[in-house]
């Protein structure tokens, strides 16, 4: 069990004791009803120490978690609170802080329908409850949508990821004739753009799995698991999107953005390595540090006139091809008259 689970359970012990009217605890006693708390928690012998204890109750008497409990000791032995009222989950919130929890309780509301969240309905419910939350619209919208194909894979990835489960992942991309099974050790699930990817080991290679593309996932019991130990920041650090090339070096592209669309480059930044290298009335010169991939070349074709790449020159020209292919489809487009 975690140490703050195992804290938890004592000050819980602990404020169950100090509040019992019917009882005197000796600093021995208090020892033994967190070992017993423990215990039955996890069914195994655990013994709290003395001074573990009486950290406890100084933590509980101090403002380090807003609980500044009345602790006292009597006829020089016993523990208790001083207001027989009082207890650590009757701790009192002032109007700022009701306000800032229930626009938290709204914001989380938004993901209830993800099958991820699922489980945090009751939790959900709970504080609106247990802070008299008001049935507001919500202020802050986040983008999702709760009808993309793949969400409902999330549990079981997760839970595989955390628990370091081997998986066979029926899967067809989209550019196969027919599904394949992919025995792969799950390493990280990841969002872009709307869309979930599990990030997996494959033959001894990093792979991308889009979750829309998986028919169906089931353990594969019969292998050890194989953890890479990835650290998403690390492992993306290099790139826009999902796809990482492990042997590509990222590389300096240098684009320019017209003077109306600019703004939006400098407030939002195409990658963190984002630089500016020059600019004038007309626009805006910058610079990106990154491995050249498909998600990258896609966010630039999306502003359209408003970008030119200059380097690297293979990018510059795939643009350039990308672009007059899409002028001969308008060219060649037919469309009927509206009336």
């Amino acid at each position: 069990m975690s140490s703050n689970k195992n804290a938890l359970i004592r000050y819980k012990t602990l404020d169950k004791c100090l509040k019992n009217k019917y009882r005197k605890y000796t600093l021995e006693d208090l020892i033994d009803e967190c070992s017993e708390a423990l215990f039955e928690f996890e069914g195994k012998e655990s013994f709290v120490s003395k001074r573990t204890v009486q950290l406890d109750l100084q933590n509980m008497r101090s403002e380090k978690f807003g609980y500044e409990a009345p602790i006292e000791v009597y006829e020089r032995k016993y523990y208790r609170y001083s207001d027989p009222e009082y207890s650590i989950h009757n701790i009192s919130v002032n109007e700022s802080d009701l306000k800032a929890m229930n626009n938290a309780v709204q914001i989380l509301k938004q993901f209830k329908d993800f099958s991820m969240f699922k489980e945090m309905n009751g939790v959900i419910q709970k504080l609106e409850d247990s802070i008299h939350a008001t049935n507001q619209k919500s202020i802050i919208h986040l983008d999702k949508n709760e009808q993309l194909k793949g969400l409902e894979h999330i549990d079981i990835l997760y839970e595989s990821i955390a628990n370091k489960k081997v998986l066979k992942i029926l899967y067809k991309s989209f550019t196969a004739r027919e599904s394949n099974i992919f025995t792969v050790h799950p390493q990280l699930l990841k969002e872009f753009n709307n869309r979930w990817f599990l990030i997996c080991l494959y033959k001894q290679k990093m792979y991308n799995l889009a979750l829309d593309r998986m028919e169906t996932i089931e353990a594969d019991e019969s292998l050890p698991y194989i953890d890479k130990d990835l650290d998403g920041d690390e492992y993306f650090k290099d790139i826009v999107g999902v796809t990482v090339a492990e042997s590509m070096d990222p590389r300096n592209v240098i684009f320019w953005v017209d003077s109306g669309n600019a703004p939006y480059v400098k407030t939002k930044p195409l990658h963190k390595s984002q630089e500016i290298i020059r600019e004038d009335q007309d626009g805006t010169l910058f610079k990106i540090c990154v491995q050249i991939n498909f998600e990258l070349e896609r966010l630039l074709l999306g502003f359209g006139d408003s970008l030119i790449v200059h380097k690297p020159r293979k990018l510059r020209l795939k643009m350039e091809e990308k672009f007059r292919a899409g002028s001969k489809n308008y060219q060649s487009l037919i469309v009927p008259d509206e009336n």
